[in-house]
């Protein structure tokens, strides 16, 4: 976080918990997340439709930005989001060129044997020695 910030030139501060003016904003958007996009698309696909899960949430979240979050006036600002970022993205700066990190092999986890065996090894030298 410390290169990313350096990189792009802010600084990150830490806040207090509950602190309403800082840690509060992320907590009201997980809560307006969950309200807004996340429930109502669970309840779209029902009982008997598929399970909500990541990919199938990144497939829907570009249609609830557009057709609802990104056209609504924020609580806050009393803006419209999409119509905000068009009036500051005409003042600013381009995103510095980000040096991608060293290549780093990834480990496989390569899979162990089980020491246990299976309950009817166990039976049979149970009847051997019975």
């Amino acid at each position: 976080m410390k290169a990313l910030a350096e990189a792009c030139g802010f600084t990150p501060r830490l806040c207090r918990p509950y602190r309403a003016k800082t840690k509060g904003k992320v907590e009201r958007f997980n809560a307006y997340l969950k309200g807004s996009f996340v429930v109502p698309l669970a309840a779209t696909f029902g009982a008997s439709g598929p399970r909500l899960s990541v990919e199938l949430a990144n497939v829907h979240v570009r249609r609830w930005l557009d057709e609802i979050a990104n056209r609504r006036v924020h609580g806050t600002t009393k803006a419209v989001p999409m119509v905000r970022l068009a009036d500051e993205r005409a003042v600013m700066l381009p995103a510095p060129a980000l040096r991608s990190p060293p290549f780093v092999p990834q480990r496989v986890a390569m899979p162990v044997e089980s020491l246990q065996h299976p309950l009817a090894v166990y039976d049979e030298l149970l009847e051997v020695f019975a």
